[in-house]
């Protein structure tokens, strides 16, 4: 149950051109018309709660989490539903504590965060740096995978085919970046998630009536199919009974899924405190609206695919999402149903299309705002400088990422989506946590926050199995594996936190100043006046 049918691979490439171009026209129409920051960086704040809240969702829902959750539930069962679990409490975290700081202390990147209580260029270098090695591993990820996803869609199974389509998804997020800014790529991920909801509705409800809407049946149904009995519905599968080990996965994804730097930056384009709590309140609903989907269509691919026909499919069965959809079709479906794998189709390319675009642009603002502007020059740049070396930007990391992805796309990268999440959870959320709350915080802890939670992070992590030692890493047929975990964050997160704490306590050189520096803007931060430069 591995090929479709050619009327619905017809269908699926004919509805992904027409997604390309309304979405080249969406950029073209939203984006800035000239030559303001203003503009390019956060729309002028002109997104409605609403819109602001389902870009939020769309940022935060990437492929990865979308296929790659829907498949560990299909084979691993109840580890697979914490992961969704885990990943919506990430954000419910990111909306009762951090969202209306973050909008009040920053002005366009995460660097102003940083820089409101503690300016200077290291500081924005260093947060430039740690913005790239959480945000280049995850677009690099998401489109290494793109090919083979495209290659099973279309049928298409040429390498050339697959390197092609990781080419021109590369160029296509390029141009989504660089053309629409923060307005654009925010009304693609609106298109996406109204898409991706559709679609997951529908393929939920199609699932939920082979089982007579029954969630008992369906569980067993799952069990069964599995292959792994009553195994299936307890923890351990994923992590052979490790229960340390899950939770320190559990404690990456709650700690580091919505800080990451493309997720944060969304909170600038509120209008005021009060619309980006309601903005939050839409993103967390629709986000956990997907979760709850994605479960149903996960257990659904175990009961009615089948453990055997998910790994045939692909081993790690990113692949799920459309083999159940299939199988809910059954082998001759009619016009509506085909429409429905179409409107699939279209909702995993839509959301490979905004993922990388949302990520691509995040990388190019800290490039621009942060490196160059504030980091390496001087002088202040004007408006027309930065946005070109923005837009510049966007096609550097665009294109060191698809050559990247395109060169590697043979490897399984895993590892390169759970560093992200490791250096969210170690390096970012320990600095925001302490930029925005503690007032003693200084500039020497943030900058052994940043370094010492990022630098531990990639350290540790080329130890995991995801790299070595496991036939699901990136050198399998190596064995360099010296880490006991398959994520970091259960020590890294600690160390981040515990070096900006030694390095604040023991360096105590301007802490006098920087205390005053943040108590002065305290109430701005804290109560939701905006922030004034």
């Amino acid at each position: 149950m591995t090929g479709f049918s050619s009327e619905a691979q017809t269908m699926s490439l004919m509805a992904f051109i027409a997604v390309i171009t309304v979405t080249l026209l969406l950029c073209v129409m939203t984006g800035p018309d000239r030559d303001d920051l203003g503009e390019f960086y956060t729309g002028y704040r002109s997104l409605s709660p609403i819109q602001s809240g389902l870009a939020i969702a769309g940022d935060y829902i990437s492929a990865g989490t979308v296929l790659g959750t829907i498949g560990i539930i299909a084979l691993l069962g109840y580890d697979g539903l914490s992961l969704a679990l885990s990943t919506a409490l990430s954000l419910v975290l990111m909306m009762f504590l951090l969202a209306e700081p973050l909008r009040n202390a920053g002005r366009f990147t995460m660097g102003d965060v940083f820089a409101r209580r503690n300016p200077g260029p290291v500081v924005r270098i260093t947060a430039a740096a740690v913005t790239l090695t959480a945000l280049l591993p995850l677009v690099i990820f998401q489109l290494a995978g793109a090919g083979d996803l495209l290659a099973v869609v279309l049928g298409f199974h040429a390498d050339g085919f697959k390197t092609g389509a990781i080419v021109f998804l590369g160029l296509l997020m390029i141009v989504y970046a660089a053309i629409g800014g923060m307005k654009g790529t925010a009304f693609i991920q609106i298109v996406k998630t109204v898409v991706l909801l559709g679609a997951a509705t529908a393929v939920a409800v199609l699932v939920l009536n082979r089982f007579d809407f029954s969630l008992p049946a369906l569980l067993e149904g799952a069990a069964r199919g599995s292959g792994a009995g009553d195994a299936y519905l307890a923890s351990g599968l994923q992590f052979a009974g490790d229960e340390v080990d899950m939770i320190s996965a559990q404690l990456t994804v709650v700690l580091g899924a919505a800080v990451l730097p493309h997720i944060t930056m969304r909170m600038f384009t509120a209008r005021s405190a009060t619309a980006v709590r309601r903005s939050m309140s839409w993103a967390v609903s629709t986000v956990l609206v997907t979760c709850l989907l994605i479960v149903v269509i996960g257990f659904g691919a175990a009961a009615i695919v089948g453990h055997e026909g998910l790994v045939t499919g692909d081993p790690q069965g990113k692949t799920a999402f459309l083999m159940v959809t299939q199988a809910v079709m059954g082998t001759d479906p009619n016009t509506v149903e085909t429409l429905l794998f179409t409107a699939v189709a279209t909702a995993i390319f839509l959301t490979l299309l905004a993922s990388v675009a949302g990520v691509t642009l995040a990388c190019a603002n800290t490039l621009a705002h942060d490196l160059v502007a504030h980091g390496l020059r001087k002088a202040t740049l004007q408006p027309s400088t930065e946005m070109a070396i923005a837009r510049t930007a966007a096609a550097g990391v665009g294109l060191v990422a698809l050559a990247v992805a395109a060169g590697a796309r043979h490897l399984n990268l895993q590892a390169l989506l759970t560093l992200s999440f490791c250096i969210g959870a170690s390096a970012v959320a320990p600095a925001l946590v302490y930029s925005l709350f503690w007032r003693r915080y200084s500039r020497t802890g943030l900058l052994c926050t940043l370094i010492v939670g990022a630098g531990s992070a990639v350290l540790f992590m080329t130890g995991t199995n995801l790299v070595s030692g496991s036939p699901q890493a990136v050198f399998p047929d190596s064995d360099f594996n010296w880490f006991p975990f398959t994520t970091t964050g259960i020590v890294s997160a600690p160390l981040g936190f515990l070096a900006g704490w030694l390095g604040t306590v023991l360096y105590e050189r301007d802490t006098d100043e920087e205390r005053l520096r943040y108590e002065a803007a305290e109430p701005a931060i804290l109560a939701g006046a905006p922030p004034t430069s």
